[in-house]
C-alpha cells in the first residue's frame, strides 16, 4: 500500500473549532487534489466509484443564500437547543446508570457541530468537561479502526456515546451496528460498545437517542464546511491512507472568513437557559414512542416504486438529506409536504438556483424528499 506521507492531523490546527471543543482523529490531506465537479463525481459514483474516494466542490453561498442560513439560524435555535438538551440528557442518564460519563465519539463531519453542541450542555447543565472525538464513517466503507481503537485505548467502552445530526433511511446507524458488532466480536473486552446513535432530529425512526422525530431544518444542514469547521467530508483512498492512519479530510483553512461554525454553536448554546422546561417536558414523553421502527426506510422504498427507482440510494429523505442532495449531488426533483414549505425556503431556493422541479407531495412522511438523477 502507497502513500503519499500524509499524516494524522494535529488537533490543534486542524479545523476551526477551540481545540477544547473538539479532537479531530483525521489525517489532514489539505495538500491533496481531490475535488471533482459535480456531474463527473455523479457519474463515477453512478459507474462504481466509491463516494469517499473524491470530494465535491465545496458549494460557497452566495449572499441572498447566506441569509437564509441566519434567519433560519435564528429562528430555529431554541428548537435546536431543545433537541440537544433532550439528547444530552438522555444520554447523561444512560452513561451514569453505567457509570460513566459520556465520552462523545461524533461521525464526521455532520455529527461534528452536535457534538460540539452536547459538549457545552454537558458543561453548562453538568458542569461537566466531556470529551469529544470526531472520527470517520463510510457508508460501504465502515469505521475509522485506527480512530476507534484510539479512542477505546484512552476511554471505557461503555462510555462512548456516537452522535450525528439527523437520519434519513438509516443506512449510517445499520453502517455503525455492523462495523461495532464486527468490532465487538474481534475485542469481546469491549463488550459493552453501544452501536445505537444518538442524533437530535430522527425523522426515520432509527434510534430512541433523539431530541424528536420531527423532519425540520437543523441550520448546520445548510452549509458545508463553513459551518463543520472548516473540514471535507471524509476521504478513504488506498494511495492516501496506509496501514495505522486515519482516515482522511481536508482544513479548508482559506474559506475562514466565510466561517460560521462557531457562530451555529454558540448561537444555540446561548439559548440552553431558555429551554430547560422544554427538554424536560421532552423527556417526559412516553417511551414508547422513542421505539425504533424503521418507518422511514420503509416509507422511501415505497416512494422510489412509484418513481421507478431501482436503486433506493438515489432517494434522500428529510431535510438534511434533500440538502445535501441539491448541494453536492446531480437532482432529478425535490418532492416537498406542502404544509412544510414554510420551513424549507432554502431548499427551493437551492432548487431554484439548480433548476429543479419542485413537485408537491401531499402526506409524505418526510418535510421533503431529494431524488438523484440517474446519470449511468
Amino acid at each position: 500500500m502507497t502513500t503519499t506521507g500524509t499524516a494524522p492531523a494535529a488537533p490543534a490546527r486542524f479545523g476551526s473549532y477551540p481545540p477544547e471543543d473538539v479532537t479531530w482523529l483525521l489525517s489532514d490531506l489539505s495538500d491533496v487534489a481531490l475535488e471533482r465537479s459535480t456531474e463527473e463525481r455523479e457519474r463515477a459514483i453512478q459507474g462504481g466509484t466509491h463516494y469517499s474516494e473524491m470530494l465535491p466542490v465545496e458549494f460557497q453561498p452566495d449572499a441572498a443564500y447566506l441569509e437564509l442560513f441566519h434567519e433560519a439560524l435564528e429562528t430555529s435555535a431554541e428548537r435546536v437547543a431543545t433537541a440537544a438538551g433532550v439528547v444530552g440528557e438522555l444520554l447523561w442518564q444512560r452513561h451514569a446508570a453505567r457509570g460513566h460519563q459520556p465520552v462523545l465519539v461524533s461521525l464526521a463531519r455532520a455529527g461534528t457541530p452536535i457534538g460540539v453542541l452536547l459538549r457545552r450542555w454537558f458543561a453548562e447543565a453538568h458542569g461537566a468537561d466531556v470529551a469529544h472525538y470526531t472520527i470517520s464513517i463510510i457508508r460501504g466503507r465502515g469505521i475509522d479502526e485506527v480512530a476507534l481503537a484510539h479512542v477505546l485505548d484512552r476511554h471505557p467502552a461503555g462510555a462512548v456515546a456516537f452522535v450525528d445530526g439527523w437520519t434519513g433511511k438509516g443506512a449510517i446507524q445499520r453502517e455503525l451496528d455492523e462495523a461495532v458488532g464486527g468490532w465487538v466480536a474481534a475485542h469481546p473486552e469491549h463488550a459493552d460498545l453501544d452501536p445505537e446513535l444518538a442524533v437530535l432530529a430522527d425523522p426515520g425512526g432509527c434510534t430512541s437517542v433523539h431530541g424528536t422525530r420531527d423532519d425540520f431544518l437543523i441550520p448546520s444542514a445548510c452549509l458545508n464546511s463553513t459551518v463543520s469547521g472548516l473540514v471535507s467530508r471524509t476521504v478513504y483512498r488506498d494511495d492516501l491512507i496506509g496501514e495505522g492512519m486515519f482516515h482522511g479530510a481536508k482544513f479548508y483553512a482559506e474559506w475562514a472568513d466565510e466561517d460560521v461554525s462557531n457562530l451555529f454553536v454558540d448561537t444555540v448554546a446561548a439559548r440552553f437557559g431558555d429551554v430547560r422546561d422544554a427538554v424536560a417536558a421532552g423527556l417526559a414523553t412516553d417511551p414508547a414512542t422513542r421505539a425504533v421502527t424503521w418507518a422511514g426506510l420503509r416509507s422511501v422504498e415505497q416512494v422510489a416504486r412509484a418513481y421507478g427507482i431501482t436503486d433506493v440510494n438515489l432517494a434522500k429523505p428529510g431535510v438534511g438529506e434533500t440538502t445535501r442532495v441539491l448541494l453536492r449531488r446531480v437532482p432529478w426533483q425535490v418532492l416537498v409536504r406542502p404544509d412544510r414549505l414554510a420551513d424549507l425556503r432554502h431548499v427551493l431556493a437551492l432548487a431554484e438556483a439548480r433548476d429543479v422541479p419542485v413537485v408537491p407531495t401531499p402526506d409524505l412522511p418526510y418535510s421533503c424528499i431529494g431524488l438523484i438523477r440517474q446519470v449511468t
